[in-house]
């Protein structure tokens, strides 16, 4: 048996029961944590392995693929999710709250910084060479996601045809990227209910003898807290107030502001998101794009590519990028406030209704997720959905690809079918060259993606300087 004395009883069945471990730790390895989380959700997932099971053992493998397996079925940051769950597996209520906030800070408070920049000294050279090199290196990033998340997802035909049905559907016929996530889940909900064997994926992660020992000789051991036994009434209540934190600001805005303004639009937009975010950053970043330069007008093409790069390159989820989205918008509608002032609350803003639904879906749902193993439906239709994700992020990788390549894009109609193509004679070749150099780094020197976004802004920079 390990000696749990410096941690206190993981359960005493008395009614109160001590974190597994002591919070003021866990607040430091959260931080820790937080400030290494580069790359994207892969990366922020391998540090938080790396840290909680591998180095710490405060859970066991089988245990954190679990918890992953849980998260990987909501919409938002999975990461962030992960972090939350872990947090409150170990601290309860409390360790979760801190867990998913100190996840965000270091790339909110970074990405605010950047911002400032951007809209303060964005024409200086050097700050312009920077999201140059930038833009172009985001470009072959996403075309590299398209290819991991579809060498995982389109095992077999059915697949691709969903994945070319999405693209089809959101590039020629613009279908919200919503209604293609719900219409995907739904066939691969029907498939898995029917036992059609191409929406039979893994049932999870399945303990073999090697990881039940690791989950034995984890602090938490095989152990189920107390606290993390379903209780309906402790998730209602915690729920109840994650709900009203999140909509009763939204509502309160529509009521004094009107649907109209842009701080309005901007709580009303992004909480719609945080619904349907399934698939990760790149699956939704297609329709914030398409809704924010085309439908509300707060950004223009260009300016997207360049929070996606201050998204790639500070710590914390991709989707970050949203707070960028609400920082211009802010600056370029303030009504009557100072603009800096009116982008540092809209930046707020489109945070905190972004990332306040994944405390929702952890604290609602954890207790129960138990019940959610092995279902041969639910897994149908995430299958489905991560391929239908495939076709929307090849959206993303055109359409970003004809911002940054071409100076100049034109639409071409065809019935009921308009796609955006490019004027070929505005073809921009520093930055064609820039996206090849980028692409061969990841494809082929096989180098990380924080190496080459920071290598491509120094050439983008050493561009315009020389230029």
């Amino acid at each position: 048996m390990k000696n749990m004395a410096n941690f206190g009883k993981v359960s005493d069945h008395s009614g109160t029961e001590a974190d597994v471990v002591p919070l003021s730790e866990a607040v430091k390895v959260w931080a820790r944590v937080a400030a290494l989380s580069f790359g994207g959700p892969a990366g922020q997932i391998a540090v938080m392995h790396r840290i909680v099971v591998d180095e710490k053992r405060w859970i066991g493998e089988h245990r954190f693929l679990h918890a992953l397996n849980y998260c990987m079925l909501l919409p938002g940051p999975e990461a962030h999710q992960l972090a939350i769950y872990i947090g409150w597996l170990l601290n309860k209520t409390l360790g979760g709250m801190i867990a998913g906030l100190l996840f965000v800070l270091p790339g909110f408070v970074s990405i605010l910084a950047l911002s400032y920049i951007y809209v303060l000294f964005g024409n200086v050279t050097v700050v312009e060479g920077m999201f140059f090199g930038l833009k172009c290196s985001v470009l072959a990033v996403v075309v590299q996601a398209v290819f991991k998340i579809g060498s995982r997802a389109l095992k077999n035909g059915p697949m691709v045809g969903l994945a070319a049905a999405a693209f089809v559907a959101i590039f020629f016929l613009h279908v919200p990227f919503p209604l293609i996530i719900v219409a995907a889940g739904v066939i691969g909900y029907l498939g898995g209910r029917t036992g059609t064997s191409a929406f039979r994926v893994g049932g999870g992660h399945k303990a073999g003898a090697g990881k039940i020992l690791e989950d034995r000789d984890s602090l938490l051991g095989e152990d189920i807290p107390s606290h993390a036994a379903p209780n309906l009434a402790w998730s209602l209540k915690t729920s109840g107030a994650l709900a009203a934190l999140w909509l009763l600001p939204v509502a309160g805005l529509l009521l004094a502001l009107g649907q109209d303004n842009v701080f309005s639009q901007l709580g009303v937009f992004f909480s719609q998101m945080a619904v349907v975010t399934f698939g990760g950053a790149y699956a939704v970043l297609a329709y914030v794009a398409q809704e924010a330069v085309q439908g509300f007008g707060w950004l223009r093409p260009g300016e997207m590519l360049d929070g996606l790069g201050m998204a790639e390159t500070t710590p914390g989820p991709l989707i970050m990028v949203t707070q960028f989205v609400g920082f211009l918008a802010g600056y370029r509608d303030p009504g009557n406030l100072n603009p800096i002032a009116a982008a540092t609350l809209a930046a707020m803003l489109a945070t905190w209704v972004t990332f306040i639904p994944s405390f929702l879906w952890i604290f609602a749902g954890a207790p129960f997720m138990e019940r959610m193993r092995g279902n041969a439906a639910l897994s149908g239709a995430m299958a489905a959905i991560t391929a239908a994700v495939v076709g929307v992020i090849l959206n993303l990788a055109v359409w970003f690809g004809l911002h940054v390549l071409f100076r100049e894009v034109a639409i071409l109609k065809l019935g009921p079918l308009w796609w955006d193509v490019p004027v070929v004679s505005t073809l921009d070749w520093p930055s064609l060259i820039l996206t090849l150099i980028s692409a061969l780094a990841l494809f082929r020197l096989k180098q990380s993606v924080i190496t080459v976004l920071v290598a491509s802004a120094v050439l983008g920079v050493a561009w315009k300087v020389l230029s």
